[in-house]
């Protein structure tokens, strides 16, 4: 009968077994880390939902697209296929980020996730990471889903496929769907409850435009501040690639008030909440 020995830092004493030293264990790899995160998106229902929901409606609202610009005879290059379906996946990215942080405390798992990696910090930054990864991944399907409808309607119209989208504007749609999953993962973090974190997002993306608006056309003054706190509308020039100086102080101090402020404090947060 052979006795596995458990190593330890500091050692521990035991009458039967001997010293117990754990100090040479190695730390789990980080990507192993993040490839089980990414895993759990679409282990469970709603995450596995959620991201065939991201693939259908990108195909749908590039179908519709291509049907209304053929009938109506409107011109459609690369670059407007893509923006159309921007919209749709700038709506859903931010509450897969909501999930990949939400679903473990909702389903009181994340004690299992850290126990098994006590490093909290590590848990997150692979949550997070998975985030992105995700995020990208349905950029990448908008950008070939919108290169295959350009085709089409080329082939359709009998003309040339028109290739019009420049890097500015590559760069500012996939800034736009990462910053918004960064965003909902940031209102996880900082509320751990998904209706909580989905409901407050919908006030910020919906309800705090359209008073922010209300406030800049009946006050003179708010229409400068606004710049400055309207974090959608600082995103506006970064979707048409247009973004110089100042739009990048916009972006930067609203970017700031919403998106780096409440991810600051949901880490802080998350770090030291009591796990049940």
């Amino acid at each position: 009968m052979t006795t596995a020995v458990i190593t330890q830092n500091p050692p521990v004493e035991n009458p039967g077994l001997g010293v117990i030293d754990i100090s040479g264990t190695k730390r789990t790899p980080f990507e192993r880390l993040v490839s089980v995160e990414v895993r759990k998106t679409y282990d469970t229902a709603a995450g596995r939902w959620l991201l065939i929901t991201i693939g259908i409606l990108t195909t749908v609202v590039m179908g519709i697209a291509l049907a209304v610009s053929t009938v109506q005879n409107i011109d459609m290059n690369y670059g407007t296929f893509i923006a159309t379906t921007a919209y749709t996946t700038s709506i859903l990215l931010p509450i897969l980020g909501i999930l990949v942080v939400t679903s473990e405390w909702g389903q009181r798992t994340a004690m299992v996730s850290f126990t098994l990696e006590p490093n909290r910090s590590r848990v997150i930054g692979a949550k997070l990471v998975a985030g992105l990864i995700l995020a990208f991944a349905a950029s990448l399907y908008a950008v070939v889903t919108g290169a295959i409808a350009n085709l089409i309607y080329a082939a359709i119209e009998g003309t040339p496929a028109s290739w019009e989208f420049g890097a500015a504007m590559f760069f500012g749609f996939v800034a736009i769907q990462v910053l918004g999953m960064i965003t909902g993962f940031g209102l996880a973090t900082l509320l751990l409850s998904t209706p909580a974190a989905i409901v407050v997002y919908f006030v910020y993306s919906f309800v705090l435009p359209a008073l922010f608006a209300i406030g800049a056309q009946f006050l003179s003054w708010f229409a400068d501040v606004a710049k400055w706190i309207d974090f959608g509308g600082a995103q506006a020039p970064l979707a048409a690639g247009t973004m110089h100086g100042a739009d990048w102080a916009h972006l930067a101090v609203a970017g700031l008030i919403w998106l780096v402020l409440p991810l600051v404090i949901g880490l802080w947060r998350v770090l030291r909440a009591e796990v049940k």
